[in-house]
């Protein structure tokens, strides 16, 4: 299986078929607009215009579970990113990523690679181990999404290649798009 058999809402509610992004490379990142990694936005933006041209997307999925940093309507967090950002990547409705209301797409991402731990340089790192640990001491061995800028990337044949944390610096997320392309 691949994720061309899951369809999702894009930002105004229509179904749209992963099918549609067959023979792209795809980074899906589920995001929200009040968080410490909000700006990310602006490298992810910078990743799209340089790879676009090559076959290469990002699907961006707005979700509300950590912390509520993603409040929004769908409409605000379209103007938020456009005007703040300048995003010009595809943006879905919100949705949930972990739970029982999670969004099949994000149930099979998690399926195929699960959390391998945050980056151990990053400044935010310790932050978030020592809340996570509070929540749940075996959140290491859970493969749910933890925080916000979590980003998966999809080969050309739909296949689940890697999982980046968000403390993964973008930089080191292009280097791995650019092996697929």
């Amino acid at each position: 299986m691949s994720i061309y058999g899951f369809e999702a809402k894009d930002i105004k509610g229509n179904n749209i078929s992963l099918k549609d992004y067959e023979g792209k490379v795809l980074l899906i990142v589920n995001t929200a607009t009040e968080c410490g990694f909000t700006p990310q936005y602006e490298e992810l933006e910078k990743l799209y215009e340089a790879y676009k041209d090559q076959g290469f997307e990002i699907l961006d999925f707005p979700c509300n579970q950590f912390g509520g940093q993603a409040p929004g309507t769908n409409e605000e967090i379209v103007s938020f990113c456009s005007l703040k950002f300048g995003v010009t990547f595809p943006q879905f409705s919100k949705i949930e990523v972990n739970g029982d209301n999670a969004l099949p797409l994000y149930k099979y991402l998690k399926e195929q690679k699960g959390f391998a731990g945050f980056s151990p340089d990053h400044k935010l790192t310790p932050v978030l181990d020592k809340m996570l640990l509070e929540a749940n001491p075996n959140y290491k061995d859970d493969p749910d999404i933890k925080w916000n800028f979590t980003k998966f990337l999809i080969d050309k044949q739909g296949n689940v290649v890697e999982r980046f944390e968000p403390t993964t610096d973008v930089s080191d997320v292009e280097k791995e798009v650019e092996k697929l392309l």
